[in-house]
């Protein structure tokens, strides 16, 4: 009988019916093309056992002169840098109060209150006091509660530090570990971080509140009004040790009757920046923005709002670090004065000689040709603190602090004439693309007196956000609304093949945390996105470049870095950690790994017009296990028919004939016997086994044209 060469068409095609595409790939998941034939992607594993505060949307690596590697990691709660797997957290401050301006309280929370019953709303023989939410501990049993209703805690949660629901007796005693920090103006809001210092014990004797406890950075978990929030007492434990994925839980402290001091007249309050968003929002009214961003009672905005969430852009002077709050402050970091210590970030316009250095921004980057600091959506030297989101301005060349535009720098600015605000700005090794939210412009270097020039390239562009776009060497590849991008010297569309397939299933909504990655080794442009049923990007779509081919997985990645400075790709991941990808074969998210299920499947193929029945009865596979760990590494290869192109496959009888089989196929399987008939019929492989990387060749069927009996 005569084989058929199962050959496909590289890249998947979700434009057509899979019965339209024939001999083309239909479906898939963690699987490449590599000249032109699929192999599983490669596997990751945890950069380090460390963890970050935050949702990553942002890294950046470099080399200091001491040959000291660091990685700049941005999240939406705070900055860290990375060394030797590390974080080291240089978050800003906003504030520092002067001695005595900060006082605590914990008489409110030392209340004996008995409890009458215990469910999700807990009812006491009195309430007043307790602070409107917080944590209390009922004998051993830690709970959190969200309101007061009455003589009632509400919205009740246990479960704190791992306990179990207990029975509880009428009469028990109720503690609470929320303390109020009274500050006048704190400016704070949920969720911010605040260090306290030069605070003394809340008790004279016998109390729990030691300054120990008091002294350390907290986050803030409730805000009361303009001048009081909320913090939850812990034993004394960093931020860092505390984080929610992989850290250990805290251990609360509960107050006692004693602990009626206020801390003395020494405490300091250090207070970071404010923490940014984790999602976009959009609308007004009830629900629009984050729990607590105002005072209670307060109204929410009456207009019509996007809350931007946190996006951090930042780049190298030097061995320095200058880093940028998207519509908000530019900070500098100095390698040499924090070698040892880390100190926090600064703001530039607050360092020794700084003039007129602007204050808020939308990106920022040092342009590697002639050394300018460029900012872009930035405030004006005329108008400082008013941010004008077309205007750029780049300082005095080699020189950071030097923003003046005179007769003796090189300083100065240059304003976008089309659309409402500047998007993002890529820079190849040319020019600087600068994107607005309707066109595209080339920033380049013309020297004295002028120093750098702007032309429109094209209007009546999109882009989804400041992530989605990146450059190959002088193209840049970016996702637009409903559409795929390349700049080479001209703009073009890019034809997608699973255009409709990625657009049909987008939130839109969150369409800022689409993030465009490069992994150059196999010349992939790779867009991670948030599919339409998820707030958070839980999906990937690659243009190969090289081969001009498209497909698609899934996989929940926030930020990534190729390699290059890194030996690996490195890809943050939503459980707040970094992992190193295209290392070994499996994932390395838990401990012991996993398998990754890879699997990809074929159109439909069938005889002549599809007016005959095939009748298959043999499969030669044809594929490598290279690089595969596992001691006898196993894929399932799979050939489903059908009769009809709208029918469901099927593994019931028909006479004799199964509509589908599926065979284990191990690296010395010489042939698979098989009885299948059908109009049609495709081919699936699929692995899901520890230690298995595989790359299909060009497998062959006997197959025959055959009646339906």
């Amino acid at each position: 009988m005569p084989f058929t060469k199962l050959q496909f068409r590289p890249g998947i095609n979700r434009e057509t019916t899979s019965y339209t595409n024939e001999g083309g790939w239909f479906d898939m998941d963690k699987v490449r093309f590599r000249f032109g034939y699929p192999e599983k992607i490669g596997g990751w594993i945890k950069q380090s056992s460390s963890f970050f505060l935050g949702s990553c949307r942002a890294l950046h690596p470099w080399v200091a002169l001491d040959q000291s590697n660091f990685l700049g990691v941005g999240t939406n709660l705070k900055y860290y840098i990375s060394n030797g797997g590390a974080y080291n957290d240089i978050t800003p401050l906003r504030s520092t109060t002067a001695a005595g301006d900060v006082t605590f309280s914990a008489s409110a929370n030392t209340l004996s209150s008995n409890i009458t019953s215990v469910d999700t709303t807990i009812s006491l023989t009195s309430a007043s006091g307790f602070p409107s939410s917080g944590l209390i501990k009922i004998g051993s049993e830690e709970i959190t509660y969200t309101g007061v209703s009455g003589n009632s805690l509400t919205g009740c949660s246990r479960g704190v530090n791992a306990t179990t629901a207990a029975a509880h007796t009428s009469g028990d005693n109720v503690l609470c570990a929320t303390i109020i920090v009274s500050d006048t103006a704190h400016g704070a809001k949920v969720n911010d971080f605040v260090t306290f210092s030069g605070a003394t014990d809340l008790y004279s004797a016998s109390g729990n509140i030691s300054a120990d406890i008091l002294n350390q950075e907290y986050e803030i978990v409730s805000i009361v009004d303009d001048d009081n929030y909320l913090i939850e007492t812990r034993e004394v434990r960093t931020i860092q040790q505390i984080t929610v994925s992989g850290g250990t839980d805290p251990t609360y402290v509960f107050a006692n009757a004693n602990d009626t001091l206020s801390g003395g007249s020494s405490t300091v309050g250090a207070y970071q920046i404010n923490v940014g968003l984790d999602n976009a929002f959009f609308g007004n009214g009830w629900g629009i923005s984050f729990w607590g961003r105002g005072t209670w009672g307060s109204g929410a905005p009456s207009g019509a709002i996007e809350e931007n969430m946190r996006i951090w852009t930042h780049d190298n002077f030097g061995e320095d670090l200058i880093i940028n709050v998207k519509d908000a402050g530019i900070y500098y970091w100095d390698r040499s004065a924090s070698s040892l210590t880390y100190n926090r970030a600064v703001s530039i316009s607050s360092l020794t000689g700084s003039n007129a250095a602007p204050t808020i921004a939308k990106q920022v980057l040092v342009s590697d040709i002639d050394r300018h600091v460029i900012a872009f959506g930035c405030d004006s030297e005329s108008n400082p603190g008013v941010q004008d989101p077309l205007l750029i301005r780049f300082s005095d060349q080699e020189n950071i602090l030097e923003w003046a535009a005179n007769v003796n720098t090189t300083a100065g600015d240059l304003r976008i004439g089309s659309g409402s605000e500047i998007v993002t700005a890529i820079e190849t090794r040319q020019q600087i693309l600068v994107f607005t939210d309707v066109s595209l412009h080339a920033m380049q270097y013309l020297g004295p007196p002028f120093t750098f020039g702007i032309n429109s390239i094209s209007e009546n562009i999109t882009i989804a956000g400041p992530l989605a776009a990146t450059s190959v060497e002088d193209n840049v590849f970016w996702m637009g609304s409903n559409e795929f991008y390349v700049y080479g010297g001209a703009v073009q569309r890019i034809p997608c093949s699973v255009r409709d397939y990625v657009f049909s299933d987008f939130n839109t909504t969150q369409k800022a945390k689409v993030y465009a990655s490069t992994n150059t080794a196999f010349s992939e442009v790779t867009w991670f996105y948030p599919s339409a049923n998820s707030s958070e990007n839980n999906r990937y779509v690659t243009y190969n470049y090289q081969q001009k081919i498209w497909y698609y997985g899934s996989l929940n990645r926030t930020a990534w870095l190729d390699r290059g400075v890194v030996d690996d790709p490195i890809g943050a991941s939503t459980d707040n950690a970094l992992y190193l990808h295209e290392v070994g074969t499996d994932d390395g998210s838990t401990a012991p790994e996993s398998a990754i299920s890879a699997y990809i499947e074929s159109s439909q193929m069938d005889l002549g017009e599809g007016d005959q029945f095939a009748f298959l009865s043999r499969m030669i596979p044809d594929i490598t296990f290279r690089s595969s760990t596992a001691d006898a590494p196993t894929v399932t290869m799979t050939l489903q028919t059908r009769n009809f192109p709208g029918a469901n496959y099927s593994n019931t009888n028909s006479g004799s004939v199964v509509k589908t089989a599926s065979v284990p196929v191990e690296q010395f399987t010489d042939q698979i016997f098989v009885r299948l008939r059908g109009r049609s019929f495709s081919f699936k492989i699929a692995s899901s086994d520890l230690g298995v990387q595989w790359r299909l060749g060009s497998p062959r069927v006997d197959v025959r044209p055959d009646g339906r009996r």
